[in-house]
């Protein structure tokens, strides 16, 4: 099979079949790709003949970014191998379209590493955990998700001085769970397969070890209690806003959070009518109603993430009345770092790309997902602030619990992926034993020396002035 995924409708998962088959059928069609692409090829590393310069393909990256937020962006990643890693999807989506490919297409994250992954709230207000970060997300082969998710546990292991045996344990009980758990989505009837979602304030693992998910369990109920208080108007209202004259006002923090020119986001003095009304159009039509209760009063860029640095992520505020506050983030969507290699999006507006993607792959989804395009043609996406939104930190997991939000992330994975993919015919590809789970291992296991070489070439780079990076406090 080409290394490179081409397809005649690069922009769908799959095309939709024309006959009927059973899951027993479609479970033979993936154990007849291992021919083609046998499950061992998956293994590994080595670079590609002229592979390009990770530090041109992120200068690259930079086209159309806010300038004065570059040297954030770039200042943020070199903290370490980790944060670089997080900052460079492009590099990473380079190097894999050089890998041989199964050609089993799913809704892909694009940068699904386990920061990408954690709880937020539903519209119920229960808390789940998924994917939860989706602005690379584009139909593509199953295994670029998984291969990207299982390096990122190892140089977060390699970060935290883990030894080599250990992080190898964590990281084939990753990809034993994903492929556990795609094989009991198989299994599963299609609507069941879609209901499923993980549930944080009842989590279980019956295969974990049963201490670690008690201790698991406990640090989830604390955050969550956490998160809720600081997701409530009372908490968030004053931390961000001051009142000015007789409209409230987002504080300025420069250069983390500031008003933009005219120049930089057109439409201020209208209010943004023309995107707020093409906003407003994506919404469900019952979304819509509760939407229309609130009022536009002031949007201030806020800066966010490593990856997403320079691009324009705003932060608005609508008010229903007096301690009735709507926060809304607004992030800039830009073409996924897929997309030279898996094909274009069907959809033309970057932000739909995105919703769309978030709605297939997360089992619950925020209300007030939406997009529009703004008077200076960037597209965007648009989502609550803050939405009980939780993340793992890093710092704090020993081996044990590393290897338990592992199989957590490797659980969401293989349950996106099930949504839009097929789960018999990924399971048949993958097989029973551990053949494949010992080639996603060996990859995971050996990428993260380039990724360390690639890192290295990028503080070179800021040293030798051919870059520029801010450290900030």
């Amino acid at each position: 099979m080409d290394k490179a995924v081409n397809s005649k409708n690069a922009g769908a998962a799959y095309e939709p079949e024309t006959a009927y088959l059973s899951s027993d059928e479609r479970a033979s069609q993936g154990r007849a790709l291992r021919k083609a692409v046998p499950r061992s090829s998956q293994a590994g590393w080595t670079p590609a003949t002229g592979r390009r310069d990770p530090v041109e393909l992120l200068i690259e990256s930079n086209e159309g970014r806010i300038p004065n937020l570059i040297p954030i962006r770039f200042g943020r990643m070199s903290a370490s191998p980790f944060a670089f890693y997080r900052g460079a999807a492009a590099v990473m989506a380079a190097d894999l379209a050089t890998t041989p490919t199964s050609g089993i297409r799913v809704q892909a994250c694009g940068d699904a590493h386990l920061m990408n992954f954690g709880g937020f709230a539903t519209p119920e207000r229960n808390v789940i955990f998924d994917v939860n970060d989706l602005d690379e997300t584009l139909p593509a082969p199953f295994e670029w998700d998984l291969k990207r998710l299982a390096a990122s546990v190892v140089i977060a292991a390699q970060h935290l001085e883990f030894s080599s045996s250990d992080t190898i344990h964590i990281i084939s009980g990753l990809v034993r769970e994903y492929r556990n758990r795609m094989y009991d989505y198989a299994s599963m009837r299609a609507l069941d397969v879609w209901y499923d979602r993980i549930d944080l304030q009842r989590y279980e693992d019956r295969s974990g070890d049963p201490s670690v998910v008690d201790a698991a369990r406990k640090r989830i109920a604390e955050r969550i209690e956490v998160v809720r208080r600081k997701t409530v108007p009372d908490h968030l209202y004053p931390k961000l806003v001051c009142e000015q004259g007789t409209l409230p006002r987002i504080k300025d923090d420069p250069p983390l959070i500031f008003h933009p020119t005219d120049e930089m986001a057109p439409g201020f003095t209208s209010g943004y009518a023309e995107a707020i009304a093409a906003y407003r159009e994506s919404l469900a039509e019952h979304v819509r109603v509760l939407f229309d209760r609130f009022q536009f009063v002031d949007l201030a860029v806020k800066v966010v993430g490593v990856g997403s640095v320079g691009t324009m992520c705003s932060v608005g505020l609508f008010m229903a009345g007096d301690n009735d506050p709507l926060f809304l983030q607004v992030k800039e969507a830009r073409a996924s770092v897929l997309e030279p290699y898996a094909g274009k999006s069907l959809h033309l507006n970057q932000g739909q790309r995105v919703i769309a993607g978030q709605r297939i792959m997360q089992a619950a989804s925020d209300v007030f997902l939406g997009w529009t395009r703004g008077a200076n043609g960037r597209d965007f996406y648009i989502r609550q602030l803050r939405d009980m939104k939780m993340s793992v930190v890093i710092e704090d997991l020993d081996e044990d619990l590393l290897r338990q939000y592992g199989r957590m992330c490797a659980h969401a994975l293989a349950r996106a992926h099930a949504r839009s993919g097929d789960a018999a015919t990924i399971t048949g590809y993958m097989g029973s034993g551990h053949t494949f789970d010992d080639a996603i291992t060996e990859f995971a296991t050996e990428y993260p020396t380039q990724n360390r070489l690639d890192y290295r070439a990028f503080i070179r780079a800021i040293k030798e002035g051919r870059i520029e990076a801010t450290m900030e406090d």
